[in-house]
Formats: structure tokens, sequence, C-alpha cells
């Protein structure tokens, strides 16, 4: 019985600057997990999650609500995704798969489409269940640094999900993981370099988020076209959030906890005016403005249904919380733990 998870994640800073050629800060946060369970069986089966996909509704009333809350996709379709991208990626390299079938099941308790890496958590679990299964070895059939690349191609090859690296490469690394994308990296070694950061220097973090979000790709569809057609303004923006990143990394290094935040705020700032309003969204908004009314820093943690914030002064983090859940939002302390800390 092989048990493997992989932690949600918020993007500090940078993001989302990953998916052009940029630099981002991001950190594998232990309140929320995905979780795989594979265990050897005649045949290969994968397990539908009782919730995520169901198969079967009271009516149409309460199939029409699931699809209204939580679109039409839920995990298993990564789980057959992942199966057959990895099958494939081993074929390629000549990593020799043992002739064994198994059974496969997932369970998460991340918050589904509110930018948490929710679905990279599955698929990044899943992959580490198959290599321990079949005895690929990590760091030499499988280098750290290629994982994440293996999981995005799940998304953007097989399902079509507009996505980029940073969600894979901390999901993979855990911790606290500072990432250049540039693209001079990206064609010499055909991935970027990650390089982990104390966990330990982080400033206090919280998270908000609502209970519906929605399709991240969808998101992003628009800054992406502008991007590839030349807009001036979205490739300074990206340049602007990579030097976000650099300036955040200093801060870190430093100690200077009201500088990395004051870059938070800088990096949504600058994310709201290349987005616009109508794609951040009024309740998205309120999250940030609930933050900044109470003198927290704050930033979308993903592409958006999360907030990730900064409070320096504690007396005031129990007052925020409580306008986060009088106005209907989830709210969570974060916990940021590295690889070697437990």
């Amino acid at each position: 019985m092989i048990h493997t998870s992989a932690h949600a994640r918020v993007g500090l800073v940078g993001n989302p600057s990953d998916m052009y050629f940029g630099k981002t800060i991001a950190a594998a946060i232990t309140n929320f997990s995905a979780r795989v369970t594979l265990w050897q069986s005649p045949s290969i089966e994968l397990k539908p999650h009782p919730v995520n996909d169901p198969f079967a509704f009271d009516g149409l009333a309460q199939l029409t609500e699931k699809v209204r809350v939580e679109g039409y996709y839920g995990g298993l379709r990564l789980l057959f995704a992942t199966c057959k991208k990895f099958y494939e990626f081993c074929d390629e390299r000549g990593i020799k798969l043992p002739k064994r079938n198994f059974t496969l099941s997932y369970d998460t308790t991340i918050p589904r489409q509110v930018g948490l890496g929710g679905s990279s958590a599955i698929i990044t679990a899943t992959v580490r269940a198959l290599m321990r299964f079949y005895g690929v070895r990590p760091d030499v059939d499988i280098p750290l640094p290629e994982l994440p690349s293996l999981v995005l191609s799940v998304e953007t090859e097989e399902l079509g999900i507009t996505a980029g690296l940073q969600d894979r490469v901390v999901q993979s690394y855990g911790g606290t993981v500072f990432m250049d994308f540039s693209e001079a990296v990206m064609l010499a070694q055909g991935h970027g370099t990650y390089t982990r950061l104390g966990s330990a220097a982080l400033p206090p973090l919280f998270l908000a988020y609502t209970a519906i979000g929605s399709e991240s790709g969808k998101v992003h569809n628009d800054v992406r076209y502008r991007y590839e057609s030349g807009d001036p303004e979205v490739l300074g923006a990206m340049r602007e959030f990579a030097d976000y990143a650099v300036a955040a990394r200093e801060a870190l290094d430093a100690g200077d906890h009201a500088r990395f935040g004051a870059i938070m705020d800088q990096n949504f700032d600058l994310r709201r005016r290349i987005y616009g309003d109508k794609a951040i969204g009024d309740r998205d908004m309120e999250m940030v403005d609930i933050a900044r009314q109470n003198g927290c820093a704050a930033k979308f943690s993903g592409s958006q249904g999360a907030v990730v914030g900064m409070c320096l002064e504690p007396s005031r983090l129990p007052r925020v919380r409580g306008e986060y859940l009088a106005r209907g939002f989830q709210f969570a302390e974060l916990a940021v733990h590295d690889p070697d800390a437990d």
C-alpha cells in the first residue's frame, strides 16, 4: 500500500510571470493537501472520488447545482491523464516499467478552483505514487528539476489547461522556492532554476478564500493573447513582476517583512491594472480590501478566488479573521514547513 501527498500552494510574489519567462516566489502550505493511495491489483482501476466525481444524483436540481458550483471537472480526469503521460514519459526516456497493475484512489482537502494548486497537487501526488510503485528513481530517472515539467505536461498537453510551472515546482520541492523562468535559462536547460528558501524567514501569513471559484485558465486567456501579440503594457508588466520577486527575496534575506509586504501589495496593484477590475471581480477585490483596511498586505494566491495576506501585528489578526468570516469567506493562518524540517 503506497501513500503519497502534495500540498496546496500560494504564490507570494511574482505571479503570474511564471507563464511569461518571469520569476516568482511561492510556498507549499501544509494546511491543505492532496493524497493518493495506490496498491497492486490484477487490473488497473482508477477509483472516482465520492464527492468530486459523482455519477449519481437525487435529481436534476442536485446535478445542476453541483455543476454550477464546481463545474464539469472532477479529479478522475487528472488520474487518467497522469497515468497516460507517466507511461509515455518513461517510454520516451527508455525507463522500463515492470509489468504490474494497480488500483489508484485520491482524496483532497484543497479548496477547489480558488488558486491553490488543487489539480496540480493531485497530479504531483499521483506521479510520486507511480514512481514508487514502478521503482522509478527520484533524482536519477526523473531529476527533481524535471518533475514539475512532467506534471505541467499532464495539464497543458493532455487536458488543455492554461497553466505555468510555478505550482508544480513548489509542490515538487516543498517549502518556499524562488523560481527563475528567464527565457535564456529555460532554453539552455529545458526548465527553470529553482532555489529553496528558508521558510522560517517568511512573515506570518494568512489565507482568505471564497466557497466558489473558477477555472484559472479562463482568467489567463486574454492576457496570454495580449502577451503573444506583443502588447507593450503586458510585456513590461511581466518584467516588473519578475523584478518584484527578486526584490522580495532580498527583503526576506534582510529580514525586512515590511518591505516584503509592500512588494506583495505592488504585485496585486500591477495585476489589477493589467487584468482589469472586470476580471478581478467584486468578490475577490473585497478580500483584498478587507486586508488592506486592517493594515495588512494582500495579493491573489494564484489566479483568483483566494488571497494570501501578511499581518505584522498579531493583535489585528482576530479582527481580520472576524471580518472575513462575517462576509462569508473562509480564513486560515498558514503553515509552511521545509521538507527537511519534519
